[in-house]
């Protein structure tokens, strides 16, 4: 035994150690009275502001930034729409003037009213109201302040049918929908937890040990990443605090299940549960730290992303993996040594016992694999390669504003309305900021641009000027997008101009830009990342390709088969410019964990038997264990589709579909079924590899002989 081993024998100790166990039991409560009590502050730290969204160093975020110098860049017009279908009286307009004089009562509206103004076909009347904000973006104003225009709008309406749309209107939507997510998220993932916990360990008490060293470690997550955004520059958004709940609490639970089933399985072999623990934590510890370090650096590779928004997901859960990989390797094995044999009642392992994985359900499967393995590996690769055609769908060039729900919220009616009877721009138009000696060169190249109706009166400060184009056409169609690359080119032909082109169609446009950019960056280079850290755990190079294979293969079936739901069951409009990126991240930084449970189970067993040996009774060994962990993930993220939000939606469906793709599919019969067509030269090019072993194809793995049982022990 060299040097590492015996450090590694050592620290194995420690957790589950006759003093090591209250010790490490302390830090942890010092842990969380210092971190869990500010976990409560992560939401006030939240930098939802749309430059914490944005491409950093996008045309449309830089006009974002300019424009604060001439007004809040937290400014959402709220567009307020009446209508009647016999056409607007004189009372109508009446009504609409005394509101503009009201909305400007409303806490947060700011600015010029632009308004009431009739439609030409005489069936409408539109007025603009400027909500802000402030300098935080903080949309907890956003809802109060659209719901009084709401109210004021409706009262008296006396047959007008009226609606608050725009970006105010879609924004109030999306806050209602987020109001109270975390709260949601993290009861919806408890439950599933409880649920399937209970199920897998059929016991009234063990569930709760996995419960409670994950929700201590997202308390001390949250209460870390707290001080990191209030005091170091982290930045955190809606979207990765709600993220971070899911994968700490998925993620945790899953090295739990690990953890518990070889301590369980060590609990057979050893009368003291203190060395049992030892040796579950010295065998099962190398897979949990890999899965944890594959999912943790494949999250730190999101900082090359050029979207702000992605950018600065990936710190912020790769803290979340590590507190999570350090509460399951030190407070969970403390906690399940100090409680001992009793917290796994009615069926307590005893020393000596059967081990039931040795002919479960998952000995029969391997078993029937092994009859015919170069067979079932070719047949599963075809289906999944058919699978992944449903690609051919995928439409990830951004959500339009109706595609922003999964349901028809009054915004998007209102916004409907708006659209028959307005020009479709109005409320978003393009910004242009040039360098205000250029004024009469810029106005007059935007104004003379097909596709924009008007040009409001220029506004110069600082040596900048700031006009609004308004568009004829939807702010989110596709003529929008045409009309902006027109302005741009036209104002950068201006020498000397320096015109910059935003306004929420740049925004998209350049989400959609950056969005193209980061797949093509940060999927390489997160494969490379696993296959590094593969090869190391599993000292050789083609177990790791092959391993590598099979997870591209999973997450192109997953993805495809996604889009045909999406298209054809649920009516999606398209995805979201992130969906493929943060899709892949997820399913392969999580997919590849339960190969590296399997893989790491059948190399320990080939030393002894064989690979081929190993392989069945790896699979045997980690079936039920691995399971059991893709249902808890797959429900995690499954919460996620629960939301109204066709982001978050298309991302929970596919992440869950994809992991139970893993579980079920390409860990259990592709993968043991291409360790058993490989045999040693899976291990190539280590001595292991290059050592054949004799296999009878038809015997499965029973329970191993005795010499076996002595050998695991050591």
């Amino acid at each position: 035994m060299n040097a590492l081993q015996r450090a590694g024998n050592a620290l194995a100790r420690v957790p589950g150690g006759r003093v090591g166990k209250w010790v490490v039991l302390g830090v942890w409560l010092v842990l969380l009275v210092g971190f869990g009590s500010m976990s409560g502050k992560l939401t006030g730290a939240e930098n939802n502001q749309p430059s914490s969204w944005l491409p950093g160093s996008a045309e449309s975020t830089q006009v974002v930034k300019l424009t604060g110098q001439f007004q809040s860049t937290g400014l959402a017009p709220a567009v307020v729409v009446y209508e009647r279908d016999g056409g607007i009286t004189p009372s109508d307009v009446h009504k609409a003037q005394q509101d503009a004089i009201a909305f400007a009562e409303v806490p947060h509206t700011t600015g010029k009213i632009v308004g009431p103004i009739p439609s030409k076909d005489g069936k409408a009347i539109e007025t603009i109201v400027q909500i802000d904000l402030g300098a935080k973006n903080d949309w907890n104003l956003l809802k109060p302040a659209v719901d009084a225009i709401k109210a004021r709008a409706a009262s008296g309406a006396a047959g007008l049918t009226t609606y608050v749309t725009g970006p105010a209107g879609f924004g109030a939507t999306e806050a209602s929908a987020f109001s109270g997510i975390d709260g949601v998220l993290l009861y919806a993932t408890i439950a599933v937890i409880v649920v399937l916990l209970l199920l897998t360990y059929r016991s009234p008490t063990l569930w709760l040990l996995p419960l409670v060293s994950s929700g201590l470690a997202l308390a001390v997550t949250m209460g870390l990443v707290y001080l990191l955004a209030a005091h170091a520059g982290l930045t955190v958004n809606g979207q990765s605090q709600g993220i971070l709940l899911v994968l700490v609490m998925g993620a945790g639970t899953d090295y739990a299940l690990l953890l518990v089933a070889r301590y369980r399985e060590e609990l057979r072999r050893h009368e003291d549960r203190h060395e049992a623990m030892a040796v579950a934590l010295h065998r099962a510890g190398p897979a949990i730290i890999a899965s944890a370090a594959t999912v943790g650096i494949g999250m730190l590779c999101l900082t090359a992303a050029e979207m702000n928004s992605t950018n600065s997901l990936g710190p912020v859960c790769a803290i979340g993996v590590i507190v999570a990989l350090l509460a399951m390797v030190t407070l969970l094995p403390a906690l399940l040594t100090i409680l001992g044999r009793w917290v796994f009642w009615p069926v307590r392992p005893a020393a000596g016992s059967e081990d039931p994985t040795t002919n479960g359900v998952w000995a029969r499967i391997g078993g029937g694999i092994a009859k015919r393995q170069r067979t079932v590996w070719i047949g599963t690769v075809v289906i999944l390669g058919a699978l992944a055609f449903g690609i051919s769908g995928l439409k990830a060039d951004g959500l339009s504003n109706a595609g922003t729900f999964t349901n028809t919220p009054d915004a998007i009616v209102g916004q409907q309305v708006a659209d028959a009877h307005f020009p479709a721009g109005a409320g978003s138009p393009i910004v242009v900021i040039a360098n205000d000696s250029y004024t009469p060169q810029v106005e007059n190249a935007v104004a003379s641009t097909p596709g924009i109706a008007s040009v409001d009166d220029p506004v110069s400060k600082n040596g900048y000027v700031y006009m609004q184009g308004n568009l004829t056409s939807a702010p989110d169609s596709q003529a929008a997008k045409d009309v902006v690359n027109a302005v741009r080119a036209n104002v950068r032909a201006i020498q000397g101009a320096d015109a910059k082109v935003g306004g929420n169609t740049a925004v998209v446009m350049d989400i959609e830009a950056a969005s193209q950019h980061d797949d093509k960056t940060i999927i390489p280079l997160i494969l490379l990342v696993v296959l590094v850290i593969l090869g190391l755990l599993l000292r050789a190079l083609v177990a790791p390709l092959v391993l590598i294979a099979t997870v591209v293969l999973s997450f192109g079936a997953s993805l495809g088969l996604s889009v045909l739901f999406f298209n054809h069951v649920f009516h999606f409009s398209g995805e979201d410019a992130a969906y493929p990126l943060l899709s892949f991240v997820f399913l392969v930084a999580l997919g590849i964990d339960y190969n590296i449970f399997l893989m790491t189970r059948i190399r320990e067993e080939a030393v002894k038997a064989g690979t081929r040996r190993g392989a069945l009774t790896g699979l045997a060994a980690t079936g039920g264990v691995i399971t059991s962990a893709g249902l808890i993930l797959a429900g995690t993220f499954g919460v996620l589709a629960t939301l109204p939000i066709t982001a978050f939606a298309e991302i929970g469906f596919t992440v869950s579909l994809g992991v139970l793709l893993d579980t079920f599919i390409v860990r259990s019969i592709l993968v043991t079924a291409l360790a058993m067509d490989l045999d040693h030269r899976i291990w190539w090019p280590s001595r292991l590899g290059r050592r054949a072993t004799a296999f009878a194809a038809a015997v499965p793995a029973a329970k191993p002989a005795a010499d076996e049982e002595t050998a695991i022990t050591r």
